[in-house]
């Protein structure tokens, strides 16, 4: 499966609605993003580091990095859930 064979999803990150920072667009695709340290790197470590969430956008392609916790995601036919900002 490749990366956007899925429908891009709304997302919030605690409790508030994301929105693309370049566009103003607010789907997304997710993807594990890996963030490489060149230490490991030198010493053929990569698998090694640590990972965040990436949400790109279904819009113009900007991707946003989240470390630590995740944001959730919600289907666009859905909707946001109740009480997101």
């Amino acid at each position: 499966m490749g990366m956007f064979e899925m429908k891009p999803k709304l997302a919030t990150v605690k409790g508030r609605a994301v929105r693309c920072v370049v566009c103003g667009h607010d789907a997304f695709w997710s993807r594990e993003v890996k963030l490489n340290s060149s230490g490991a790197e030198l010493i053929s470590m990569a698998w090694a580091n640590q990972s965040a969430v990436g949400l790109i956008c279904a819009d113009c392609g900007y991707v946003h990095e989240f470390a630590g916790k995740r944001p959730k995601l919600w289907s666009q036919k859905r909707g946001y859930p109740e009480g997101a900002k």
